[in-house]
């Protein structure tokens, strides 16, 4: 399997392009901002993309979306409860950022449990609400893709609209701490860790 990241944007989102090597085929995780770029970084990998996937709908993780969509074809997928995050300025929080972020519905509302098949892996979608309520990680194998619900020594905010501290606590605990602590997790912003190492030293759990 192939990982590569790219931060993008004035957040340093961390988009995360996940191949198939037996296929050429991608994942597109979270494209923030520098659709170019990320272009870029697909087409010098050989990589063709099958699918875009939003861990939450804030801001910071969608700026591409359109780009990209209009680029390969590439269907969107997203929580079905962060769904509307993707057509409606207020709710993806670009309003506040005197911005108007409004894309086309997602093509493929996800639940928790579904899986993603890019060519030959399978991303298994995890549903950790407390960051939004339709937050979601992806697991392939003893890989972790945490957006904004769990970075290395911290956790995600839960002070904006629809997100829940309680909540978010919960789904850590019981959905990503529960995972092999050799599982490595890479996080929608910062460095990576392991969830071995989130359970010793991470503060806030």
């Amino acid at each position: 399997m192939i990982i590569e990241t790219l931060p993008v944007g004035n957040l340093e989102v961390n988009c995360y392009i996940i191949g198939c090597e037996e296929t050429g085929q991608a994942a597109v995780v979270d494209p923030g901002d520098e659709a170019g770029r990320i272009l870029d970084r697909l087409a010098k990998g050989g990589l063709k993309v099958a699918a875009v996937v939003l861990t939450h709908g804030h801001a910071d993780h969608i700026g591409a979306v359109g780009e990209l969509k209009k680029a390969t074809g590439a269907p969107v997928m997203i929580h079905a409860q962060d769904g509307e995050m993707l057509t409606n300025p207020a709710r993806n929080l670009s309003a506040w950022l005197g911005e108007q972020l409004s894309f086309k519905p997602a093509d493929r509302l996800l639940e928790d449990g579904d899986t993603i098949q890019v060519g030959t892996v399978t991303l298994e979608v995890i549903h950790t609400p407390g960051h939004t309520p339709g937050g979601i990680c992806l697991r392939a194998g003893k890989d972790l893709f945490t957006g904004d619900t769990l970075f290395a020594r911290s956790i995600g905010r839960s002070d904006f609209p629809g997100g829940s501290h309680t909540t978010l606590i919960k789904s850590i605990k019981s959905k990503l701490l529960a995972l092999p602590e050799d599982t490595k997790i890479y996080p929608g912003h910062g460095p990576t860790s392991t969830i071995g190492e989130e359970k010793r030293h991470n503060p806030f759990l």
